[in-house]
């Protein structure tokens, strides 16, 4: 008796040791039956570059009222893309890239540092294209009389002039090469007051603290407090463009070029338009 019970008691442990090696083996396969197989989408590593990624733009300090009003219209499209945006004028905007600050996209007020740049290789060359244009014109206080000439600038009631830093801002640059084909430069450089940007020369006028001042066209036009009484013929200055181009370190190139891309479309354009400037 002793002896069966033996046998008997072996032969349960056997089929039960088999028991749990099948379930064991077979599980899994069971299992993957059961569960949905992963997509190739839902398997993308969560920090990849079209996934909340960070695009960083310097503009000029024109472009600021226009670009806070486009940009979350971009946002809207490209919801995982967060835009900061830097606005200087072009000088710092070229010594920003120059020095390796973290800039994605970069739009200063003119061509010349968009040139220096790319003799440096900084940019995305084939990136680069002309965005928009703007006009410069001489502003004066709601309350000054107008100016028939630029002439009259030189008259004891203008004793200060506003003016951006010809080293540094490009609306300087074009109003001073105005002056100068117009031999003026002479005969007001004493009178400037120069501002570090255009929207600083705004203040200047908006304050009483210069009788006059040159900005570009948009500028004025977002002032209740400043006139226009010239519009600076064209032909006296560089013609007035704002490039556009991917910086070469950037590290969300694809990215930033579908914002360069958003910024030539029809809704950016008619937005563009809005505040004076013209799309090219």
């Amino acid at each position: 008796m002793n002896k069966k019970k033996v046998i008997t008691f072996l032969s349960l442990i056997v089929v039960t040791l088999s028991t749990i090696v099948g379930c064991s083996f077979f599980s899994p396969t069971t299992e993957q039956t059961n569960k949905p197989v992963a997509s190739q989408e839902s398997i993308q590593p969560a920090n990849s570059n079209q996934e909340n990624a960070q695009l960083t733009v310097s503009a000029a300090v024109s472009l600021k009222d226009v670009l806070n009003e486009i940009t979350p219209l971009y946002n809207q499209v490209k919801t995982n893309v967060s835009v900061r945006t830097n606005f200087a004028n072009g000088g710092n905007i070229q010594q920003q890239v120059m020095n390796g600050a973290p800039v994605d996209v970069l739009i200063p007020g003119a061509a010349k540092q968009m040139d220096e740049l790319q003799k440096r290789d900084l940019i995305v060359t084939d990136t680069r294209r002309d965005l928009l244009s703007n006009r410069i014109v001489l502003i004066v206080p709601l309350d000054k009389g107008d100016i028939s000439d630029l002439k009259d600038l030189t008259k004891a009631d203008f004793e200060r002039i506003a003016i951006g830093d010809p080293r540094s801002v490009p609306a300087g640059q074009y109003a001073e090469q105005a002056l100068k084909k117009l031999e003026l430069l002479p005969d007001l450089q004493s009178k400037f007051v120069l501002g570090n940007n255009v929207r600083q020369v705004l203040q200047f006028v908006e304050s009483g603290n210069a009788q006059a001042g040159f900005v570009f066209a948009t500028d004025a036009k977002a002032s209740t407090k400043v006139k226009v009484v010239q519009v600076i013929d064209a032909k006296l200055h560089e013609s007035i463009v704002y490039p556009i181009a991917v910086v070469r370190k950037s590290a969300n190139q694809s990215i930033a070029k579908s914002y360069l891309d958003f910024l030539s479309t029809e809704t950016a354009k008619t937005i563009f338009e809005k505040y004076g400037f013209s799309s090219l």
